[in-house]
């Protein structure tokens, strides 16, 4: 399997970059966008000056529980700028959601809760809600982590849009929006909920 398919077989479908997208991503914004592939990792991402963006991370199955994860977050961490990132809210049928988040608590991110992130995609044509997680070196407001987000879509996830699917992702404005009295439980609190009632 190519690092490709390795992440379309991982993802959700409304998640998910097409192959022409990450490509020209790859070749065009060569200076922001990169993949960190091993034979058991891939770890799409973008660096800007002011912080990354972590747009798809893969382990496989069977080297889980191995460090590689942290490993990988370790070396992000090394470049001391706020590390973003998308992941879905807690599903219950779904133990991955719920290890995913398991493991973003351990690396020390926290849930932006201020902000608000629903997007349509155009695979499925249906709404997609997210939450963003960051980890701070220095202490960053949510605001400002808001602030990154929509410089990262504006650059990363509509880049090319409509040459590559047809059709444009909504504006930014659409997509994320910055409230602090938005009402959200935080993601991790929630979690540590669900581990006392498992």
């Amino acid at each position: 399997m190519n690092w490709y398919e390795k992440l379309n077989k991982y993802f959700p479908v409304e998640e998910m970059k097409s192959k022409e997208h990450m490509e020209t991503l790859l070749e065009e914004k060569g200076d922001v966008y990169y993949k960190d592939e091993g034979p058991h990792h891939v770890m799409m991402y973008a660096e800007f000056d002011t912080f990354i963006f972590i747009d798809y991370v893969w382990v496989s199955s069977e080297s889980r529980g191995q460090g590689i994860g942290h490993q990988l977050m370790e070396k992000l961490k090394k470049k001391n700028k706020p590390i973003i990132l998308e992941v879905e809210p807690v599903d219950y049928d779904d133990t991955d959601t719920e290890k995913r988040l398991h493991f973003y608590q351990r690396e020390g991110f926290t849930h932006a809760q201020s902000i608000g992130y629903s997007r349509r995609s155009l695979a499925t044509n249906e709404e997609n809600n997210m939450e963003i997680l960051y980890w701070s070196p220095s202490d960053e407001s949510e605001e400002e982590i808001y602030e990154k987000m929509k410089q990262m879509y504006e650059t990363i996830h509509t880049y090319k849009d409509e040459e590559i699917y047809g059709e444009s992702y909504q504006p930014v404005d659409e997509v994320l929006s910055y409230d602090e009295n938005r009402d959200s439980d935080n993601i991790f609190a929630n979690l540590n909920g669900m581990n006392r009632l498992n």
